[in-house]
Formats: C-alpha cells, structure tokens, sequence
C-alpha cells in the first residue's frame, strides 16, 4: 500500500500539507520477529505497514497476551508515547518480513505547529485508535468467543491464514483447544 493512501485514509490532507508531511517519513524493511515497540519506553517513531502483519502483545508471567493485530495500511504506534510522549503499555512484533514507512513523532509534532491540515490529520489519527481500541474492548466485553472468531473470519480472512493460530487463540481470549473446537463446529 503506497504511503499517499495511508495517509488519505487516515484524513485528507490538501496537496501541499500531503507532501510536507511525506517529506518526514522514510521506508524500512524489518526481518519477521522484529521487535518494533517495546512496553515501558518512550516511542519516538509512528510506523505504517506498507507490506507486512504485526500484533501487539503484554506479558504476563503465565504468557503473552494478543490484542492487536495489523495489517497492510494500518498504523502502529504506541498512543501513549504519541499522545503523552510517555512510556507505552505494548510491545509490538513482526509476524512476516515486512516494510514499514517511518515517521519520528518529534517531526510530526513540530508540523502541527506549522500546518493546522496536518495537526487536524494528526488529530483524526488519535480519534481513529480510540475508537479502534473502544471497538476491541467492547467486543471482547460482550460477545462470546464464537462471535469474535466468527468477525474476526468475516472482517480479516487474511489474518486466520497469516498468523499463527496461538496468537489468534490469545487476541480471542482463549486457549488454542478452545479454539480448535471453535473452529471445528464451524466447519
């Protein structure tokens, strides 16, 4: 996905504010298992996915605990780094090779001070992961694990055949048995 797309599904930006804010961004290429953010450090960087898949993960004594996934287009950062400039909650993995286009948050910051299209594109980036996070609490909140596996089936197909299905086991909130015999009955 280029990075004009991205960024236009995000807000639109006029043209000159668009290629203001591409002149700050960088393509990278991570290896599969890169660590891209860590729990308890500042964030200096907002990552989106060009080509690739990542979730996002805590640990916990007994395990590691999924409950993000993302895929081409989609933004990854750390919301408490970028909003707070605090440390983060998460850690985030890469689940294939994969390239991702770079933007120092310091940057982006210095740019909404000079350019009010790209601090209100800034803006709706925050207001498009909350909600995303909203979405995510409330389903895991009041729908059952068959319903979850069954949207997560209907609005990511692509993820069930990219990511192990341990990790998907634990974005649902079950054990892999559990969702062996999801997946089984569904059949």
């Amino acid at each position: 996905m280029s990075i004009d797309q991205i960024l236009q599904q995000i807000a639109p930006l006029p043209t000159a504010s668009l290629e203001q804010l591409k002149e700050h961004i960088t393509e990278q290429p991570f290896p599969k298992g890169h660590i891209l953010l860590q729990a308890d450090k500042i964030e200096p960087v907002i990552y989106f996915i060009k080509k690739g898949i990542a979730r996002a993960y805590s640990t916990t004594e007994d395990a590691d605990i999924t409950f993000w996934f993302g895929k081409e287009g989609d933004p990854v950062l750390s919301m408490k780094s970028y909003v707070a400039n605090e440390k983060g909650y998460e850690n985030v993995e890469l689940l294939e090779d994969s390239e991702l286009y770079v933007l120092p948050t310091c940057e982006l910051r210095q740019l909404f001070e000079q350019d009010i299209h790209i601090a209100n594109w800034g803006r709706r980036l925050a207001e498009k992961e909350l909600i995303r996070t909203e979405e995510r609490l409330i389903c895991r909140q009041v729908r059952t694990a068959t319903e979850r596996y069954r949207d997560l089936l209907n609005d990511h197909p692509d993820l069930i055949r990219r990511v192990q299905l341990g990790h998907i086991a634990s974005y649902l909130g079950i054990t892999q048995v559990s969702l062996s015999r999801i997946r089984a009955e569904l059949r």
